[in-house]
Formats: structure tokens, C-alpha cells, sequence
């Protein structure tokens, strides 16, 4: 009996990457799990039914219960029925893992309205959307006297939180979105019994990461630190009814995990008579303690652009605009 035998997880984007992994191990522990995954590229043009098919073939090819559902998160009425086939199939929903993402890299004078509009509708109005008609059958349930543990999981990237990546504007914003949304929800749905948490993986390999600096280096003997298998682990310690987190953000990179705590104040000035005026703040607040986006960006990759000067990371991310 795995530690999670009896809980059904709905999971978005589980056809690949991380998603796939996640509902490969959380199977493994005893979960019956909605595999969702309409298939479609990177870009989320297309689509193929049998990337969700493969993995429910997969799960139950090793003693697990598993069904597919190949709806697309941004569509409001698909997303009702995701959590209406996890009630079907398994006579209820005890968790949610929003993995759901789709990326166009474009430099900001390059995006189209539409490559904006659907990178973060995939991200963060679907995370959304599945968390909405979750929280709408807890509420359900709830009100028919039903108190048990339950759990969101929602995944985002460094991008947007502690990456400043360029050529993802779209992207950052959204994930950046998604870590707000899960501390709204943890205060509104903890009367419900519901847990909300965030996962923010970095450096691991899936598709989306293809053409980052460092990604291509060969693994170490050993475990892979940037196998998608790495993040499973921590989203099935927070599905577990046993854990007491909610409302947390946590940066996952291979076997380190890091708790976030979101924008905080720095340094600051103060005036004490009157408004400040334009000279007094430049004398000001050029004494404060600013962070420079491309030395951060270099400490985020982990040293993979180099250990050139800040100039010369400049020059790097200016020519991967250029070339985009």
C-alpha cells in the first residue's frame, strides 16, 4: 500500500516532462490518476489524444488505476469536466497538480498579441480555471458535511520568480501569476480543507527547457539532478493528507529544495518633512542596495553562461534577442 492509496490526483499537462512524472510516481504510491494532456506542441499548436493515452497505458501496465482526459485548461466547460471524469472514474477528487504550459520566446517587440494571450491563458488562466471547478465540488462536498484533506498543487518556473529570463515575457508573467494565485487560494480554501501549494522547478530537462544554458551537459554518474523524475517526490509529499504545508512556494533544483518567500522589501529612504524632489532621490536611492538583472540572471543559471563580466552577458542575451 503506497502512501497515497485511495487519492485521486488530477494532473494537468501530464503527458510529458514533469507532469508525466508526477503521475508515474504518485500511480506508484496507490494515487488513481486523471492523466490530462491534449498533446499539443511546445508552441500549443495541434495536438495528439495518445500522449495521454501512452501514459494511463503506462500507469496501468504497472498495477495502477489511471484514466485520460485530453481537455484543454483554458476552455472553461473542459475544465468542469476533468474534475467531473475524476469523480466519475474514481468517485471523488482529493488533489489538483496544475502543470499545464506552453512557451513562444519571442523578444517583447517581437510577440504577437496572440502568442501573449495564449502562453498565459495555458498558464494562468487554466491553472485557474481547474482550480475554480476543483474548489466549486469541495465546496460541494463540504456543504454535505464531507471533511477530509485536500490539495492543489500548482508548478511554475524561475522564470517570473527568481529567473529573469529574456524572451519570456509572456511566460514570466504568467508563472509569476501562478505563485500570487496559490497564496490567494491557500487563505480563501483552508475552510474548505484545502491546502495550496506551489512547486517552481529550475534546470530540469523537458522540453520546454530545450536551448538553456547548461541543459545539454552530460548527466554526472549517478542521479540525474535534472531528470523531470526529481520534482515528483516533493508534489507527492504535498498531495499526502500527512502534510501541513499550504500557502508555501518552493524552488525544486535536483535534491535542493528551497522555500521562497516572494517580493520583500529592501533598503529604503525616507523624506521627513515634506515631497521628495527629483535630485534629493537621485542622491538617495543611488546609495541603496539594487540588484543588477543580468549578475542575477547569471547566478540563476548556475554559473552556465560563463564566468565572463556582466558585459559580456549582455552581449550574450542581447544576440539571443536578436537572433529570436
Amino acid at each position: 500500500m503506497g502512501q497515497l492509496t485511495g487519492r485521486t490526483v488530477l494532473i494537468t499537462g501530464a503527458g510529458r516532462g514533469i507532469g508525466r512524472a508526477e503521475a508515474l510516481f504518485l500511480a506508484a504510491e496507490g494515487a488513481n490518476i486523471v492523466v490530462n494532456d491534449p498533446g499539443p506542441q511546445i508552441d500549443g499548436s495541434g495536438g495528439d489524444i495518445s500522449v495521454a493515452a501512452a501514459v494511463v497505458d503506462e500507469i496501468r501496465s504497472r498495477g495502477g488505476k489511471a484514466v485520460a482526459d485530453t481537455g484543454d485548461v483554458t476552455d472553461w466547460a473542459a475544465a468542469r469536466e476533468m474534475v467531473e471524469r475524476a469523480v466519475s472514474a474514481f468517485g471523488g477528487l482529493h488533489a489538483v497538480v496544475n502543470n499545464a504550459a506552453i512557451e513562444v520566446n519571442k523578444g517583447v517587440e517581437q510577440l504577437s498579441e496572440a502568442e501573449f494571450d495564449q502562453v498565459v491563458a495555458v498558464k494562468l488562466k487554466g491553472t485557474f480555471a481547474v482550480t475554480r471547478w476543483a474548489a466549486a465540488y469541495w465546496r460541494e462536498r463540504t456543504d454535505a458535511g464531507e471533511h477530509e484533506d485536500r490539495s492543489i498543487v500548482n508548478t511554475v518556473s524561475g522564470s517570473g520568480l527568481l529567473n529573469p529570463l529574456p524572451t519570456q515575457t509572456n511566460y514570466a508573467a504568467a508563472n509569476a501569476g501562478v505563485a500570487a494565485m496559490t497564496t490567494v487560494h491557500a487563505l480563501e480554501l483552508k475552510r474548505l480543507g484545502v491546502r495550496v501549494n506551489c512547486v517552481s522547478p529550475s534546470m530540469v530537462r523537458t522540453r520546454l527547457t530545450e536551448g538553456v544554458p547548461g541543459m545539454d551537459a552530460t548527466p554526472p554518474a549517478g542521479p540525474d539532478p535534472r531528470d523531470p523524475a526529481t520534482v515528483a517526490p516533493i508534489v507527492a509529499y504535498l498531495v499526502d493528507p500527512a502534510c501541513p504545508l499550504t500557502g508555501q512556494v518552493l524552488s525544486v533544483r535536483g535534491t535542493s529544495v528551497a522555500v521562497n518567500h516572494g517580493w520583500s522589501r529592501g533598503d529604503r529612504i525616507e523624506q521627513p518633512a515634506g515631497s521628495w524632489t527629483v535630485p534629493e532621490l537621485a542622491a538617495q536611492i543611488a546609495g541603496l542596495d539594487l540588484e543588477d538583472p543580468f549578475e542575477r540572471l547569471a547566478e540563476a543559471l548556475g554559473g552556465a553562461l560563463g564566468a565572463g563580466g556582466r558585459a559580456e552577458i549582455e552581449a550574450m542575451v542581447n544576440a539571443q534577442l536578436d537572433r529570436a
